[in-house]
């Protein structure tokens, strides 16, 4: 069984959509197997993250953007990708460092998922975007 999930981005952020998959996964009626997630994009990342706090998702960001400055920052002047602007060659590093697919365990119909424990689409690009998660179960 498979869906596509679309997720509007705002620019770089963190963007959860537990909700959206647990609702699926009610409408569906699986009550185990194993969830895996595909962002069809090479500019943004999936990952699983705290939902409690959103110091955690600020904190994030700023390390990645720490990590990967925009082309323009001077520690970046090796980079050669930059006709698509500042952001797009360093989205794409980030995505090659984070990961672009995840396997989540279904248990009794829900996501065995942590207490704290969210699902992100990480935005890399500055512009707004439309994501395309493919969401696939198995088992």
């Amino acid at each position: 069984m498979q869906k596509l999930f679309q997720i509007s981005t705002r620019g770089p952020g963190l963007y959860e959509f537990t909700r959206e998959l647990t609702s699926w996964l009610q409408e569906a009626g699986c009550s185990e197997g194993l969830l895996t997630l595909f962002v069809r994009h090479t500019s943004c990342s999936l990952l699983i993250q705290e939902n409690a706090d959103p110091e955690v998702q600020d904190d994030l960001q700023a390390f990645f953007s720490r990590l990967v400055p925009p082309s323009t920052h001077p520690s970046m002047a090796y980079l050669r990708h930059t006709y698509e602007g500042p952001d797009d060659m360093p989205a794409h590093i980030k995505s090659a460092l984070l990961p672009v697919s995840l396997s989540i365990p279904i248990a009794g119909g829900v996501l065995a998922l942590g207490t704290w424990q969210g699902v992100y689409l990480l935005e890399h690009r500055d512009a707004p975007h439309s994501r395309r998660i493919l969401a696939h179960i198995s088992g």
